[in-house]
């Protein structure tokens, strides 16, 4: 199979070819897909947009690990866990910043876990990385790429004459978006913090070049490290949402290329568009987000991901509620006609789509038209439906599991229900069908949806 990406560095879709393959020196057994994204910054609960990154990514995962074989691929997605949020949070809540990133990072394991997402195959933390940040720090500092000015050690940017290449921006564009602050030892505008000395509390270390003072890492040097660290000088692809492309992106670029003198750190840059509400971009500052967490109390966590994958990655994708509650009809009818039977051969429509930049919309239009299919009771079609679903991430519940899912946010007095049923059931019987239709009005404003057939009635809470 032929695998096409969009590379961000490059403004191009062309076919993916992994490293290693091209280079005849590296047994079969040995040669590895290697991919790395940026994770959370453990210090709250993640918004939706960062779960679309998690989602995209995984999806990527899946679709290498299909082609290349489960062995042969490294997927490297990183924690921060050393970030001066981290500090503001933990002081504001009175607790030590280990017990609060502990906890964040627990609260994302369950939230991207309930999204279906695979682990990745290394999650490495920042504060395990220190001594490799200072390693390629002092490489940068030898080969004058970095200078030290007031305990801090700062990136030079104009010592790199192509800095700029993967966000495309102008000088005066550089200059006026880095988001760093301005500080008078700064040799030119736009050079940025590789260490800086810590305040008393703060998480501090032994810090590189001859610096006496204790300090801690810039954010942008942590991922230098662990990619190399786990990845190796230059790997195949590098991802992350598109507001990382500057100066995050940018940033690893120039530290990984001018401490390892090569061409390029990654060979293909990927990045996923941001999610909206009413034409905005989500985002924490906006105050217009939605956390994962709070998703879930009201919504499975594969509807959520479906949800994520109708539009193309590379596209904003609108969040709504009847985004929401669509997505949940779709895998209310998938979960009904997959029930009974094994997963079959993948559909080659569906394949392909996702072949072509993980082109989400259409595989899902292909799984729409298998779904039309088993609706008429072709088990071929049911079969296929369901195995390249779960490629998708997809129907990983059993039939039953999603059938009884109900939502965290609503206790349900389950005695109640059971009793207006039968409340229900008698005034039918009696032909009383203004005292049946009340109470089928009160148990839908429980959110409670009856299905009657000739076996009797069964229930389902609705979102």
């Amino acid at each position: 199979m032929e695998l096409k990406l969009y590379d961000t560095l490059t403004r191009e879709k062309r076919v993916f070819e992994p490293l290693d393959w091209q280079d005849a020196a590296i047994p079969p057994e040995r040669k590895r897909v290697r991919l790395y994204a940026c994770g959370p910054t453990v210090y709250d609960f993640v918004h939706i947009g960062n779960g679309r990154m998690a989602v995209v990514f995984d999806v990527l995962f899946r679709m290498l690990r299909h082609i290349y074989g489960a062995d042969h691929v490294i997927y490297v997605r990183n924690v921060t866990d050393v970030d001066d949020k981290i500090n503001a949070r933990a002081a504001e809540r009175g607790i030590a910043i280990r017990d609060l990133t502990e906890e964040t990072y627990r609260h994302y394991h369950e939230d991207v876990a309930a999204l279906g997402c695979l682990r990745p195959t290394v999650e490495p933390r920042a504060t395990e990385h220190i001594e490799d940040m200072k390693a390629l720090i002092a490489r940068l500092v030898a080969d004058g790429h970095a200078y030290v000015a007031e305990e801090h050690v700062l990136f030079d940017v104009p010592s790199m004459p192509d800095y700029g290449q993967l966000s495309k921006r102008s000088l005066d564009e550089l200059i006026a978006g880095a988001r760093v602050d301005v500080a008078p030892y700064k040799r030119d505008p736009q050079d940025f913090v590789l260490w800086k000395p810590s305040r008393p509390g703060e998480p501090a270390w032994p810090s590189p070049a001859a610096i006496k003072t204790p300090g801690r890492p810039g954010w942008h040097i942590e991922c230098s490290a662990m990619s190399w660290r786990h990845l190796g000088e230059t790997f195949d692809i590098h991802g992350g949402g598109i507001d990382l492309v500057f100066p995050h992106h940018e940033n690893e670029i120039a530290q990984s290329r001018c401490a390892f003198h090569t061409p390029f750190m990654a060979r293909t840059w990927m990045h996923n568009g941001f999610l909206q509400v009413q034409g905005e971009k989500m985002s924490k500052s906006l105050g217009n987000f939605v956390t994962i967490h709070e998703l879930r109390q009201h919504w499975p966590g594969e509807a959520i991901r479906l949800a994520l994958l109708q539009t193309h990655y590379r596209q904003p994708l609108p969040w709504t509620e009847a985004g929401l509650r669509e997505a949940k009809h779709h895998l209310d009818s998938w979960h009904a006609l997959t029930a009974e039977v094994e997963p079959g051969l993948l559909c080659a429509d569906v394949m392909d789509a996702l072949a072509d930049d993980l082109n989400t919309p259409k595989a899902l239009a292909a799984l729409h038209e298998l779904r039309s299919e088993a609706a008429k009771g072709v088990k071929a079609a049911a079969a296929c439906l369901k195995a390249s679903a779960q490629t998708l991430g997809l129907l990983q519940l059993p039939a039953a599991q999603w059938r009884d899912w109900r939502p965290a946010s609503l206790a349900i007095d389950e005695a109640r229900v059971t009793g207006l049923i039968a409340a229900r059931n008698a005034a039918r019987k009696a032909k009383n069908f203004a005292e049946a239709d009340r109470i089928r009005d009160e148990l839908a404003a429980m959110r409670i949806e009856l299905k009657d057939s000739k076996d009797g009635t069964t229930w389902q809470v609705t979102p």
